[in-house]
């Protein structure tokens, strides 16, 4: 399957347990690989027969935004759901959501969840 990549989407949300975090908010860093087949377009150069990239973020992040979460886990299921459900021609999409200025007392590079969900389940 062909793959189409949204790669460190920065997007600033009220996620967290703390009630700092929710009140504050802070940075998260997105990927997204979305499993579509891409042999239409290739031969047809015509935006209209693939996911745009474009309208996939204009999707993601409103949903992202606009509900505090506590976990990460759950933020990162609405945008998995948010990607099955308005493109159609993605067949599964991974998420992997990073929470580099999570508050915890020690050095960390950041924290993170993946997962990734078919269309089928």
């Amino acid at each position: 399957m062909d793959k189409i990549i949204i790669k460190d989407l920065k997007v600033f949300a009220f996620h967290g347990v703390n009630p700092e975090e929710k009140a504050d908010g802070q940075n998260f860093i997105l990927d997204i690989v979305a499993d579509v087949d891409l042999s239409v377009p290739c031969k047809t150069d015509n935006v209209d027969d693939t996911v745009s990239y474009s309208q996939m973020i204009k999707k993601i992040i409103p949903a992202f935004t606009a509900e505090k979460y506590d976990l990460i886990e759950k933020a990162a299921q609405v945008v998995c759901d948010t990607v099955l459900q308005n493109f159609s021609r993605v067949q599964s999409v991974e998420v992997t959501l990073r929470k580099p200025e999570a508050p915890m007392k020690c050095d960390f590079g950041f924290v993170a969840v993946n997962i990734r969900r078919n269309r089928n389940d």
